[in-house]
């Protein structure tokens, strides 16, 4: 059946079971959705069971939208004139992609009215439907440039979604009975991160469609990119969608080089990830240029990420290709981090991939889901699963991070504490805010250098995906501990000059693993004192220098810079990465459900990967590999 027979179909079905007078104009497929359009879309917002109907019987993610939006700058007074002032309204965005007006305000309530009779008279006006949320604490130009860049990129965004509608519900090849179930199968291919930490990157297959999840870069080794460029993935046009898990380096980097090189399907992943990768993809670029570096790809392609990306909420299923549903579950490991749970065929099988995950609760997130309603095989992260990765207690690893803290003062020393923008830094920051709220340690200056205030700002944009706890500390009661008065962004290299030989302080800087940033300025002109201490809140990585200056080298090369001499105390607090150490990892296999065939460990040094696999197949029977890149697993 064509596409334009199908929708013909769909429309006729849509019609018999909407009320009469409801006036259903056109049926499209745009990105995963089938978008109704129609002369009344507010009775059909009346009709308050009538999409959930549609979406059931038709098993397709319904959308509904007026046939005529009314003009964004038009819509903008009519809002203006019909929420009261105290409202307080800071920003509309318009959304033609789903045909929604987002509305920030300080007070959500008011916009809403009693029962939702403002929103309505707004829906009434206008035609948008309205959607509201809380003005965040800081402002983000992530966020802002994001939207912007959007609206402005409007049409071609619309025809990219009809594009890639079409291609997910394209007609699959006619196949007789048996042929059809010799035809089944699925497969992984292992394009990075077996058997190392970085460059993430697994091809799904079918018989029908081509996934890719992730795509990163290796910290340790500048340039080397995962193998997207052998005959199973190649070439890129033949994929039929990427999925994003989350926004670290390692797993989101080379998303934008996919489209130098002729990729343009969308990327699916949740709205805080979408926009934390562009945000550190800018800054990966920045850094690279900055070093002297080939950068990989431009500005440009970054744009192009974000104009063919398609965002999903935790527990939203989707088609993402004929024969490919894509749910995201929460990983507990930064904010928008997800396990990508795939359903293949009509019920063929069931693959998870973590990404990264942490199945413990946080001072910033929920733990992982860990419940799934079919699982066939799963692809975990093994990054702490050695024998004794073992972690410290979160309460054990801020007292000894308070207890060296106070001693450094104490010495007139300073505080170096390299963290990535997103996860750690903000774990470090509610852990420093509340010592120095409790008097555990002095009220000194912690100043945060990098992109994390930025990312800060992101985590408050998207309240939602924070842990219940710490969105009721700053939305009841009124005490948000990002803006606390000991936090100060360094935003010159004057104030760095000033930090560097300044008083006594915390600095909080990126990146993470010492594999560059502005945390080497100050490692270079700090680390020869033994009065300062180094403190180490996350993994690192072999190859990078972190790694080097755990292990003990006192002597480190720079390359070009010369070598740094290592005097200052060095000191590890293991606690706050966000990653499951080698208890939760298999206590995660214990309490999995349902309980997988087959399990695959990845993203974890070659010992790591290798004890973690052996030790679930001997507590738990089930069958697990350490594959190693460039592999393919036939799953069914």
């Amino acid at each position: 059946m064509q596409i334009e027979e199908r929708l013909k179909e769909l429309k006729d079905k849509i019609n018999e079971k909407v009320p009469r007078g409801i006036n259903v104009t056109q049926v499209e497929f745009e990105g995963p959705e089938l978008v109704i359009y129609t002369d009344d879309p507010k009775r059909f917002a009346d009709e308050a069971d009538l999409i959930r109907i549609l979406a059931r019987d038709l098993r397709k993610r319904i959308v509904v939208r007026p046939t005529i939006l009314e003009d964004p700058e038009k819509a903008h007074g009519e809002i203006k004139s019909v929420v009261p002032e105290t409202a307080g309204i800071t920003d509309i965005f318009f959304d033609a992609d789903t045909g929604e007006v987002l509305i920030e305000a300080e007070k959500p309530g008011v916009v809403i009215g009693k029962n939702g009779a403002t929103l309505r008279e707004i829906t009434k006006h206008i035609g948008w439907t309205p959607k509201v949320v809380r003005t965040p604490p800081i402002e983000s130009s992530t966020v802002k440039q994001v939207r912007q860049y959007l609206r402005s990129v409007n049409e071609d965004r619309k025809q990219f979604l009809r594009t890639i509608g079409r291609r997910i519900h394209r007609d699959l090849p006619a196949r007789g009975d048996e042929t059809a179930r010799k035809d089944q199968w699925a497969r992984v291919t292992t394009l990075g991160c077996c058997r190392e930490v970085g460059r993430a990157a697994f091809l799904l297959s079918t018989p029908d469609s081509k996934v890719l999840i992730d795509c990163g870069e290796k910290p340790d080794n500048a340039g080397a990119t995962p193998y997207i460029y052998v005959p199973e993935i190649y070439p890129l046009s033949s994929l039929d969608a990427v999925v994003l898990t989350h926004a670290h380096l390692d797993h989101c980097a080379l998303v934008p080089l996919l489209y130098k090189y002729g990729y343009e399907g969308p990327v699916y992943s949740t709205p805080p990830t979408r926009d934390l990768s562009a945000m550190l993809q800018l800054d990966y670029l920045d850094v690279i240029n900055k070093e002297g570096r080939k950068v990989p790809y431009s500005s440009n392609e970054v744009k192009t990420y974000i104009k063919h990306s398609v965002t999903l909420n935790y527990g939203s299923v989707t088609d993402i290709a004929p024969d490919i549903k894509l749910t995201f579950h929460n990983a507990g490991h930064i904010l928008g981090s997800a396990i990508a749970h795939f359903h293949l065929g009509d019920g063929m099988y069931n693959i998870a991939f973590t990404g990264d995950f942490n199945y413990a609760k946080s001072r910033l997130f929920n733990p992982a889901i860990n419940q799934f309603p079919r699982l066939e095989a799963l692809f975990m992260e093994s990054t702490y699963g050695g024998s004794n990765d073992f972690q410290q207690a979160r309460a054990d690893c801020e007292g000894m991070l308070y207890d060296t803290i106070n001693r450094v003062l104490q010495r007139g020393g300073k505080v170096i504490i390299p963290a990535f923008s997103v996860g750690r830094s903000q774990e470090v920051m509610l852990a420093l805010e509340e010592g120095m709220r409790t008097n555990k340690i002095p009220k000194v200056k912690i100043y945060l250098d990098g992109m994390i205030r930025e990312a800060t700002a992101i985590h408050t944009t998207y309240p939602e995906y924070l842990n219940t706890d710490l969105r009721n500390q700053i939305f009841r009661e009124g005490m948000n501990p990002f803006l606390a008065e000991c936090f100060q962004q360094v935003d010159s290299q004057d104030l760095r000059e000033k930090v560097i030989g300044g008083d006594p302080c915390v600095i909080i800087s990126t990146s993470g693993m010492l594999n560059g940033g502005p945390v080497m300025e100050y490692l270079m002109n700090l680390a020869q004192d033994e009065k300062n201490a180094l403190v180490f809140v996350g993994y690192q990585a072999d190859g990078t220098y972190g790694r080097r200056i755990q292990k003990g080298w006192r002597e480190v090369p720079m390359g070009r810079k010369g070598t740094i001499t290592i005097n200052l105390e060095i000191v590890t607090v293991d606690g706050f990465s966000g990653h499951s150490d080698r208890r939760q990892l298999m206590n995660y296999i214990g309490q999995i459900s349902p309980r997988p065939e087959k399990i695959f460990c990845i993203h974890g040094d070659e010992n790591n990967t290798i004890d973690l696999a052996s030790s679930i197949y001997k507590r738990y029977h089930i069958e697990t590999h350490s594959p190693m890149n460039l592999e393919t697993y036939r799953m069914v």
